[in-house]
């Protein structure tokens, strides 16, 4: 009996720990905000997003393989979206009524979205494996003659002129919700009280982290360990959370917003691309199909694979 009890306690203990660790983490983040604004500002990394969705647009055949997933993501959005504005939107208009006063029916559009958004994450998160990411991620970087690298973490089949993306010899990157990162966004949810402003250090500061974890995939096949991500990561501060602020502000779109986390995959696979060519002096050196990264992109056949739900 005691037993249970003091397991109990244990896992209220660890969920406590992990609360305070998204707190404090909120706090260094808002410390941050001076510091990284401004560079993130001057950064470019947030046009790689916008770069994916022109990417995709350019490339149909990585499109169409990715259309049930892009209607199934389509319908979980627009079914979450509707929901939301029908229920609580007025509800949340007549409680800002007592803070931005007119504003309010303003103010309360990006709070929905942003409540949207939470639901529609978890829900792609937990419903659409990591395996859809991944296969995105290095079908662009082979297209980008990168194949060497991808090599490092999935089969290849080479055919003629073209490459078929084979199974991945790693583990999944898992990318589910951290308590840590719940109470984040918890956090900074009601920062979208504010009309204008508000919003911007909303996206900033949930930007700072998604940024980073767009290249969990580009870690992993670089081999890279806890530290080293660090480093890299912290070297390009600024560049990620312009990248992340960018990628968050896309997936606020309603119904369409889910559907750019695809684009935005395809946008970090294409400055990871851009990262490999200034680590090695300006040109690919991939093996067989797909080297140089100037050639022109490889007719890369994408099977996304089965989803299971």
């Amino acid at each position: 009996m005691s037993s249970s009890f003091t397991s109990t306690g244990d896992k209220q203990t660890l969920v406590q720990r992990q609360v305070n660790k998204g707190v404090e983490q909120a706090k260094e983040d808002l410390h941050a905000l001076a510091n990284v604004g401004a560079q993130a500002v001057k950064s470019t990394a947030y046009v790689y997003p916008i770069k994916g969705i022109l990417y995709f647009l350019s490339h149909p055949k990585l499109l169409d393989s990715l259309k049930p997933f892009i209607v199934r993501s389509f319908s979980i959005s627009m079914v979450t979206a509707a929901l939301m504005f029908t229920f609580t939107y007025f509800p949340q208009v007549a409680f800002l009524a007592f803070i931005s006063g007119p504003l309010a029916f303003v103010a309360a559009v990006p709070l929905v979205l942003a409540e949207s958004y939470f639901i529609i994450l978890f829900l792609h998160r937990t419903f659409l494996t990591p395996a859809i990411a991944e296969r995105i991620f290095d079908a662009v970087l082979v297209q980008k003659g990168y194949s060497d690298l991808v090599e490092n973490g999935r089969s290849l089949t080479r055919r003629g002129g073209s490459v078929e993306l084979g199974n991945s010899l790693l583990a999944p990157v898992r990318n589910k919700f951290s308590a840590q990162g719940l109470v984040r966004y918890l956090v900074t949810l009601p920062l979208n009280l504010i009309p204008g402003v508000g919003t911007a250090v909303f996206l900033f500061l949930n930007g700072r982290k998604a940024g980073p974890s767009m290249h969990d995939r580009y870690f992993q096949l670089k081999k890279m360990d806890k530290q080293s991500r660090k480093r890299f990561v912290n070297e390009r501060a600024a560049a990620y959370t312009s990248f992340g602020v960018a990628s968050v502000a896309l997936n606020l779109i309603p119904l369409f917003g889910p559907v750019f986390s695809f684009t935005s995959t395809a946008g970090a696979a294409l400055w990871a691309a851009d990262l490999e060519k200034q680590q090695r002096g300006g040109s690919g050196t991939g093996a067989g199909v797909g080297a140089g990264a100037d050639k022109k992109d490889e007719n890369v056949d994408v099977n996304p694979g089965r989803v299971e739900l």
